[in-house]
């Protein structure tokens, strides 16, 4: 009971220091991309940060070493997840660029559509009704806080909704990995960074790195000097938001995860709206207020479905009379006659 209360505890400080810097990031990652349009760029920067970090201060840490990863594993599952990080990554940022930080947000309320609708493809699974009705209320509330968005922006739109599936197909396997490879969740982070910095250092020095150097004739002034501070600064609140991230999600289940994600969401639009003072409508806030309480809705009717199958769970006894006895033990729901001796499974 002790453990439990602790760990109880543990999670909650690390959900809140999650929320604050997961804010600071956003309002830091804005206020950059206000300034210094280059969101491939802003991207390589946090992946370098991951790399460059991580090593010697896990090391400091005691966190442990590497797992024997099979090389099929590897490409299977270590690839992709690391392709899908900065390709996450780089959507997040475009959306950052061409919205408001609200209303990114907003829009990456639509998890639980991308959830339900993934776990169907990719599993098989269906929900309950109750799930799917708790999808309406994000679906519309998605759809006003669009319609009514002062600064609304296709690409913007488009971008976010891109990060959004690649950030719910990133924590179903980020999960798996970590099941069944045992490997260390910060390690995994420093596997996945390094790996999709060295994935996307091309596609960055393509788009982003010649324009910067022969097109915008980047001179340092005290400009400069600004966004170098910002790129530091949002470069190293990225690397502590994912670490937070990655230390949650390694310590409870999806669906506790999926609550503390939501709830990350609902600070973090708070928190833009009052230090970035974007214009917004009342629609547009109602908009936003009803696709947040449809994640919660949506959270609850999973927690109700999955307390429900528990409650299904029965535990079985068997009766069966020989000739010289009657006793009971464990077994399945079933009826049958065996060498003259019934057996009663109920």
């Amino acid at each position: 009971m002790v453990l439990a209360s602790k760990e109880v505890v543990t999670v909650a400080l690390l959900c809140c220091v999650w929320y604050v810097v997961s804010s600071g990031s956003n309002v830091v990652g804005k206020t950059l991309l206000n300034q210094f349009p280059y969101p491939m760029t802003v991207t390589m920067v946090q992946l370098l940060s991951i790399a460059v970090y991580s090593g010697p201060f896990f090391n400091l840490w005691g966190v442990r070493r590497f797992v024997d990863i099979s090389w099929p594993y590897y490409f299977k599952l270590i690839v992709p997840l690391a392709l899908g990080k900065f390709v996450g990554s780089v959507f997040t940022h475009v959306s950052l660029w061409k919205v408001p930080v609200s209303y990114t947000h907003t829009i990456k309320a639509t998890m639980p559509l991308f959830s339900v609708v993934l776990s169907r493809i990719i599993l098989g699974e269906k929900q309950c009704l109750k799930v799917y009705l708790s999808l309406v209320p994000i679906i519309a509330g998605v759809a006003i806080a669009s319609f009514t968005e002062i600064s609304f922006d296709v690409i913007g739109l488009m971008s976010a909704l891109a990060a959004t599936l690649q950030h719910t197909l990133q924590n179903i396997f980020s999960k798996k990995v970590l099941h069944d490879t045992g490997i260390h969740h910060l390690r995994l982070l420093h596997i996945l960074g390094r790996l999709a910095l060295m994935m996307f250092l091309p596609v960055w020095l393509y788009f982003d790195f010649w324009h910067l150097v022969t097109v915008s004739n980047f001179k340092m002034n005290n400009e400069s000097y600004k966004v170098l501070g910002l790129l530091f600064t949002d470069g190293i609140l990225s690397w502590l938001q994912n670490i937070l991230a990655f230390s949650v999600m390694s310590m409870v289940t999806s669906l506790t995860y999926a609550v503390a994600s939501s709830s990350k969401r609902i600070f973090v639009v708070a928190a833009s709206l009052f230090v970035i003072g974007n214009p917004v409508t009342f629609n547009n806030v109602c908009g936003m207020a009803m696709a947040l309480f449809g994640v919660i809705a949506y959270n609850k009717a999973k927690y109700d479905a999955r307390r429900t199958d528990q409650k299904r769970v029965i535990l079985p006894m068997t009766y069966q009379h020989t000739n010289n006895s009657t006793f009971w033990q464990n077994g399945n729901v079933s009826s049958s006659y065996i060498n003259g001796n019934k057996s009663l499974f109920v």
